[in-house]
């Protein structure tokens, strides 16, 4: 599915949301009976500037069992191959058979803008107004959709690497853009700021945010790659899908060397704060459990559908 359908963004607001702000809060209690999810495994693909990374998730209490194998890359400006390739792979967790293969771009896309959104949905202040993209990617356009069908912003501004990145941004959604020709202008004075960039080196620098903004930090999920500078982790009150897969992976959170204060599962279970007031960055990682109930929901939807065929 490359097209984002109405059908689609239907069961990602009223479906899709609230399972993984369930799937979240459980993570966070840390109940092996209700979540067991290893820190992402990666295997370095050298040769072709990429990684492979597994993420396997069981989820007793509820019988779901699943993996996802990712291959991200670190391409060079101006390739034409695909930054990530995901593959989501549903079992049995009785019997251990397989119950579905199914493509991973819009489970990975949907389900990462999802819990965005979530971290919006809790840290940032009432009454925004300007939402800045920056990246004009497959993960840009999904944080475009959900962000927008979900929050009043009179303004959504976008800046990429390339002018015709942006413009192809512009063409392929459905309301208007303001293209910038700077990260920099794109964030200054924006209320929420989306990164969602291939880069390596920070894009995205502290003295430029509004105080008080809220950051969804999708990109660099590696040790050693950064999207936002030292002056903004350390001004902003930082939050995580999981504190231990931001300790081991994200360089945000590794080189500036900053503590995360709290996981949303934490602000969901209500023992950790939401800072609405204070400057915020969610660094978004990606967990198997995020996949795990979003394969579920698609299988049951399908299943559903099929059994209605007959």
């Amino acid at each position: 599915m490359n097209r984002w359908s109405p059908c689609f963004y239907f069961d990602v607001l009223f479906y899709l949301i609230p399972r993984l702000e369930d799937a979240l809060a459980k993570f966070s209690r840390r109940d092996s009976a209700e979540v067991v999810q290893p820190v992402r495994t990666t295997v370095a693909l050298q040769k072709h500037r990429g990684f492979l990374g597994m993420m396997p998730c069981y989820m007793e209490n509820d019988g779901v069992l699943c993996t996802k194998l990712v291959c991200f890359y670190n391409r060079e400006e101006g390739s034409t191959l695909p930054p990530v390739q995901a593959t989501v792979v549903l079992l049995d967790p009785e019997y251990g058979n397989v119950k579905a293969v199914m493509e991973g771009e819009v489970i990975t896309c949907m389900r990462t803008a999802a819990v965005s959104a979530i971290s919006a949905k809790l840290l940032m202040r009432p009454g925004t107004e300007v939402l800045a993209i920056l990246g004009s990617g497959q993960q840009a356009r999904s944080h475009y959709t959900v962000f927008t069908e979900i929050f009043s912003f009179k303004e959504v501004r976008v800046w990429s690497r390339t002018r015709e990145g942006a413009e192809r941004f512009c063409r392929s959604v459905a309301g208007p853009v303001i293209v910038c020709g700077s990260a920099e202008e794109a964030v200054r004075g924006a209320d929420a700021i989306v990164t969602v960039t291939g880069s390596t080196e920070p894009v995205l620098c502290g003295h430029w945010v509004k105080p008080g903004a809220h950051v969804a930090a999708v990109g660099a999920c590696r040790p050693d790659w950064r999207e936002l500078d030292d002056a903004l982790m350390k001004e902003a009150v930082v939050y995580a899908d999981s504190r231990e897969g931001a300790t081991a992976e994200s360089g945000d959170v590794i080189l500036s060397g900053v503590e995360v204060f709290a996981e949303l599962g934490d602000v969901l279970n209500g023992t950790k704060a939401a800072h609405r007031e204070k400057t915020t960055v969610f660094k978004s990682l990606g967990m198997g459990v995020e996949d795990a109930v979003s394969a579920k929901l698609v299988f049951d939807k399908w299943n559903a559908y099929t059994t209605s065929q007959l």
